[in-house]
Formats: structure tokens, C-alpha cells, sequence
């Protein structure tokens, strides 16, 4: 059945297993559209909520993947791994080879912890704090990513990023070694990171064993569409998606006249008396992006407000 070329963006429930990539594949099938790109990556094991952009929404995901995150973690105490998470493990478990004594710091078996030992632990990550990427991970060392020169057994020195938590708590500790922790933080935040450090901090080693993410920005897991729905009943999922005005409606926008619409679109600054309605928004402030929008109520660009009010384009999509 042909459609018209669909644009936007769409929340998809990302299973434990499949890559980011493997989800991106798949809805690019489903909805017979090539430019199709995420928001932020979920490591396999993890699972939840992943932004998808369709179409030209491809073009403003600058402006979303610094969004906040919101994840659930399940994270091991006793047992520290190389990945810092349960993959490595889990692996060497399936091939039934032991996963090495360079992968462990310990035994969770017969683990114990007091309450206040974790709390004090904990409230070291909390606020801007400086974090390292763990050693297998997509961040770039000369020309490669870490977990090539990882997995080759090549020593890299990853550098600390500044990041910030904003809400991290203790949801439960039924099993004394399985800790399951709340976490609000910025872009560039690893929960993997988290996991190993704080074993470090308690001297027993730990990884993370699961990971959900229960929202990404302002897109949370109540409005997202699970895989199977894209896979089997990719119109209904289609009907789900979320139009471009919609996913940066928490920046302030603007209705330019048809003038300013034309000047837009060559990437020529607007000028106050080419604004025809404003729209307050989260992000009005000099500096800060806002919507441009012609009288049809069709996103033209992305702008930057000047201090003289004048708006500035920083991405044209027409």
C-alpha cells in the first residue's frame, strides 16, 4: 500500500537485546523511509524509551539529544566486569566459561551492605559531578571508538566529561547484592559509569545488571509504541507519530509573515516587524533556540533570538 513519505518523530519501547541501530533498521522498513535517526543510544542490554526522528526531523535532533534522562537500573554488587554491565557475564555464562578473575571483585554471594554505607556511597554522584566513559563505549580515540581498542585489549586513556545527576535514589534492595536505583541526569551520562564507580566507592566491585529508560526529555514510556507494533502494524504505528512542531513545542515559536518566510528559507536573519505571532515557550531567552513557522503552521527553522530581537537561523528544513 503506497503512502506519503512520513516525518516526525515516533517513541518506540526498545526491548533488552536488539541494538539501537537494529530499532532504527526495522523502522525503517516498517515505514519505507531511509532517514530515520535517534535521539540518544541504549546499549542492548538496556530497553525503554527511544526517540526515533523521521524524515527531516533527522534535522533537528541537535536540538534534542542534550534532553535530559530519566532510567530504572538494577545494578549488581559483589561482581565487577570489564563492559560494566551484565554482558560480559551473561556471555561467558551462556558459553559455560568462567568469566575470569580480571572480571571480578569479589563474590555477590552471602554480600551484605548497611543502608547508610550505600546512601553515603551514592552521594558522591549526585549534582555536577565529572565522570570517565567507560572503556567500551562509542566515545572516539584517535579515530576509533574505545570499544574497538577494548575489545583488540589496547589501553586508551578515556577523559572525565562534566555531567549532572538530578535526582539519584534507591528504589529497593530486596536481594542484599541487587540494588534498584532511580536516576535523573543530563546528555552524556553513563549508568554503566555509575554502576562500576560505585562499587569502586564501596570496595566490592559492581556492574550494571539491567537498565530501563523511562524517558528522554519530555517523551516518557506512556506514549511509546512497542517494537511488535512497529514490526506487525506499521500504519498504527504511524498514526502515533509526533509532528516536528510538536516534538520542540518546549521552545518558544514564532509565526513569521510571508516575507519573513522567504527570508528564512534562504537563511537570512528575521526582523521583528516579519514576526507576525509569538507563542511562549520554555526556551525564549537571547540566545536560546526558537520555531520558526509560516502562516500554514509548517516548521521552516530553527533560530537563535538575539539580544536586539531579531531571530537568526541555526538549521533551515525547507
Amino acid at each position: 500500500m503506497s503512502h506519503e513519505p512520513s516525518e516526525g518523530g515516533l517513541i518506540v519501547d526498545k526491548p533488552s537485546g536488539p541494538t539501537s541501530h537494529d530499532i532504527v533498521a526495522l523502522a525503517r522498513r516498517a515505514l519505507g523511509e531511509s532517514r530515520i535517526g535517534h535521539t540518544g543510544t541504549l546499549d542492548p542490554l538496556a530497553s525503554g524509551v527511544l526517540v526515533l526522528l523521521i524524515g527531516r526531523a533527522t534535522r533537528v535532533a541537535q536540538f534534542l539529544v542534550t534532553d535530559e534522562k530519566e532510567y530504572i537500573a538494577d545494578v549488581r554488587l559483589g561482581v565487577s566486569t570489564p563492559t560494566y554491565d551484565a554482558d560480559f557475564r551473561l556471555k561467558a555464562e551462556a558459553t559455560g566459561k568462567q568469566a575470569g578473575a580480571d572480571a571480578h571483585a569479589g563474590s555477590s554471594r552471602g554480600f551484605r551492605l548497611q543502608a547508610e554505607d550505600l546512601d553515603r556511597a551514592l552521594e558522591q554522584f549526585r549534582g555536577t559531578i565529572l565522570q570517565t566513559p567507560p572503556p567500551y563505549s562509542a566515545k572516539k580515540i584517535a579515530g576509533r571508538r574505545a570499544y574497538q581498542h577494548a575489545r583488540n585489549e589496547q589501553h586508551v586513556e578515556l577523559k572525565p566529561v562534566e555531567v549532572t545527576v538530578s535526582a539519584l535514589e534507591v528504589i529497593r534492595q530486596e536481594d542484599p547484592a541487587l540494588v534498584r536505583l532511580r536516576i535523573v541526569c543530563s546528555s552524556g551520562f553513563y549508568v554503566r559509569s555509575l554502576a562500576h564507580d560505585l562499587g569502586e566507592a564501596l570496595g566490592c566491585g559492581a556492574h550494571l545488571e539491567a537498565l530501563r529508560r523511562t524517558r528522554a526529555g519530555r517523551f516518557s514510556l506512556e506514549g511509546a509504541v512497542p517494537v511488535e507494533l512497529l514490526a506487525t502494524q506499521a500504519e498504527s504505528a504511524r498514526a502515533r507519530m509526533i509532528s516536528i512542531v510538536d516534538l520542540l513545542n518546549h521552545f518558544g515559536s514564532v509565526t513569521v509573515s510571508d516575507e519573513g518566510a522567504r527570508r528564512v528559507a534562504h537563511g537570512n536573519t528575521i526582523t521583528p516587524d516579519q514576526v507576525v505571532l509569538e507563542t511562549a515557550g520554555g526556551a525564549t531567552a537571547a540566545d536560546r533556540p526558537v520555531g520558526i513557522i509560516d502562516s500554514s503552521g509548517t516548521l521552516l527553522a530553527i533560530a537563535k533570538r538575539r539580544a536586539d530581537a531579531s531571530l537568526h537561523p541555526l538549521t533551515v528544513l525547507v
